[in-house]
This record gives structure tokens, sequence and C-alpha cells, in this order.
């Protein structure tokens, strides 16, 4: 008993292990460009305990953990108070089973433009909305490019594309004349996920609940329902098994009358025939005499 115990504990203690978490990584202020000295919080959202970490791999360094050299972790989340163009990187999270997030893209520049772009990839057939920011901020006319062509110059420095497509999947960046050009930023498009839709049917759907000028049964109804289907049931089958032992047993209550009936008979035909004899002695006696 004590090994199978042991051996069921084992066995839930290795489906706890090879279960594996996912969590997401989110980003604070929510834009891939930053300007040198910026602040950012990087943050792994997760329902679990699975011990969470963010790691990064840079130009100098690959998998190097939040802390270990840069970065304040708290928890499940890494600041960086002071963030530095070497800082440019991809950025998830990790478990300490091993299970990965989704990643992010960072780029750190030292000048004066960024193009703010969405972190996390855009749904097809959504709007799309980019920035062209200076430092200090300003509303100047911009120019967007797309993959190193020109896409069109906003006066008001944001530009929308309206129903996203796979078409528009690309490396983007701005220009703003006065202050320069913002580095590139790759934008990813992905499809919506596909739903079938129930057949259209022309009969009306059979609803399992009841309707709402139906009021349910109560509890005392069912009680009452039930002691009257017991009463009928107690009343009626010793009626019902009497009527068939009758009927069953009435064959053999006819034969017995018979029977009853031709005893009677005999005695009595027995009486008439001593009758007889003595009339026919009476009748000799007088014929003597």
């Amino acid at each position: 008993m004590k090994e199978t115990s042991l051996l069921f504990l084992l066995f839930l203690s290795s489906l706890l292990c090879c279960r594996k978490s996912q969590a997401r990584l989110t980003i604070s202020p929510s834009r891939s460009q930053l300007f040198k000295r910026d602040f950012v919080s990087l943050i792994c959202e997760d329902d679990s305990s699975a011990g969470w970490t963010v790691r990064r791999n840079t130009t100098k360094k690959t998998r190097t953990q939040c802390g270990s050299g840069w970065g304040k972790p708290a928890g499940s989340s890494c600041r960086n108070d002071y963030i530095l163009p070497q800082d440019s990187g991809v950025y998830w999270c990790e478990s300490r089973e091993g299970a990965t997030s989704n990643s992010i893209t960072l780029t750190v520049t030292g000048g004066s433009v960024i193009l703010q772009s969405p972190v996390l990839p855009v749904m097809e057939g959504d709007d799309l909305t980019l920035s062209c920011q200076s430092k200090p901020p300003s509303n100047l006319p911009a120019a967007f490019y797309k993959d190193g062509s020109l896409i069109r110059t906003e006066s008001t420095g944001h530009m929308t594309l309206h129903h996203v497509t796979r078409s528009d999947e690309g490396l983007y960046r701005c220009n703003i004349s006065s202050h320069g050009e913002s580095p590139p930023s790759w934008i990813s498009v992905t499809g919506k996920p596909t739903t079938t839709s129930p057949p259209i049917s022309t009969t009306p759907p059979i609803s399992t609940t009841p309707p709402a000028n139906v009021a349910p049964p109560s509890a005392s109804c069912s009680f009452y329902l039930g002691f009257m289907l017991l009463l009928h049931l107690l009343v009626f089958c010793p009626y019902f098994i009497s009527t068939l032992l009758m009927v069953s047993l009435y064959p053999h209550r006819d034969t017995g009358s018979d029977l009853a009936v031709s005893m009677v008979m005999t005695p009595s035909t027995q009486a008439d025939q001593g009758l007889a004899d003595d009339y026919d002695d009476v009748t000799t006696e007088h014929h003597l005499n």
C-alpha cells in the first residue's frame, strides 16, 4: 500500500514538473524604440508561481538575466532607470523549467528622433498608427518609410494605416527634416483566428429550459405527486394481484363444483331407488292380500 501511494505521488509530481506555464512579456512605456537615458520596465505577466525572470540577448552577451550586470529585478519584472544604446536587443521571460514567453525587440538611440510603433504584432484587419517623435517633443511634419520607400508625409507627425493586411508587414522608419531620422523597426501582422459559424437552421432550436412564464414544480408539489403515486400503487397492486389469482384458479373451482354436485346427487338417486323398491314391495303385498 505504501509503495502504491509513493508511486502515485511521484506520478503527480512528474505531471506538475512537465506542465509548461505560459507568460506574456509587456513593456512600459509601450514602444519598441527608446531615447537614451529613458526609463523602461519589463513585466512577465503570469498567474502561476513558475518563477519567471527577464532575460535578453544583446550584441555583447546572450541569455543574461535581469540583475546580472543590467536592470533591477522585482519579482517577475525588471526595471531599468537609465537605459543606454548598448541595452538594445531582444528581451523575453523564462521560467525555472525553461519555458519562454513572447519576445520584444528594443532599440535605444542616442539620436533625437524615434518611431513609436506597436511592440506586439498587429492583428490583420486592425488599424496601425505610427508616430514620429522628436526630443524635445513636437508635432512637426514627418515622412514615413516602409522598406526604404516613402509612404507619405504627414503634417501632424502621425500616420494611420487602416485595415492592415500581411502586405503591410515590413521595416518602418520616419524622418523629421529639422531633427533627423529614427532607427528602423520591424512591424509584424498576424492573421485573425478562424472561427467556424454554425449552420443556419430553418427550424427553431429546442430549448432545454422552461418558458419564463412557467414556474418549475416546487418541492411540496413534487412530494405530493410522489405520495399520490405511492398511494395508488399500494391500493391498485393488491387488487391487481388478487384478480390474477382468481382468473388463474377459476377452471379448478368449476371442476370442484361438478364433483360436489355429483356427490350430492348420488345419495339422492340411491334414496329414490330405495323408495322405488319399497313401492314395489307394497304393491306385491297388496296383490297377495
